[in-house]
């Protein structure tokens, strides 16, 4: 049975709609490490068009992935992790050296420029249902004498 023109249109809107509901995720990287270094920071831009949060975050080359933030204690920089990112509805939000960001930690080898890293993201929609992203990220190389998660 041929769908009517009514019929045809409302399924199109719906596919368009579920498929602008998904979150968008722009300029991966991860910060390259030196011999015996343990743990780095992995770095991304995301946009949720219908908003959400960043739950969870993982990556084989790692033992434990969590999701951090650098934050002002006063007059001293800390870093902590936190249980999950907001996602406001159509804004863009930075993971980046400095604020949020992952951390890999427990390294399974040293990763040099020019390596990819996988890593997979977990997104929670406002209405409760999961998307996962899986993204590969370019290592950048180590900037001499810095080092910033």
């Amino acid at each position: 049975m041929k769908p009517t023109p009514l019929a045809a249109a409302l399924i199109a809107s719906l596919l368009v709609a579920s498929a602008s509901a998904q979150t968008v995720a722009s300029n991966p990287w991860v910060r390259g490490t030196v011999a015996q270094q343990q743990s780095t920071g992995a770095y991304v831009q995301l946009k949720s068009p219908a908003g959400g949060k960043l739950i969870e975050a993982r990556s084989p080359a790692a033992g434990q992935t969590e999701i951090h933030e650098m934050a002002m204690d006063g007059t001293t920089m800390r870093m902590r992790q936190v249980p999950m990112i907001e996602l406001p509805a159509g804004k863009t939000v930075e993971l980046k050296p400095g604020g949020y960001h992952l951390m890999l930690m427990g390294l399974k080898a040293p990763l040099k420029a020019g390596d990819t890293v996988p890593l997979t993201l977990v997104i929670e929609g406002k209405d409760g249902k999961r998307e996962t992203l899986e993204l590969k990220a370019p290592v950048k190389a180590l900037a001499q004498g810095t080092w910033t998660p």
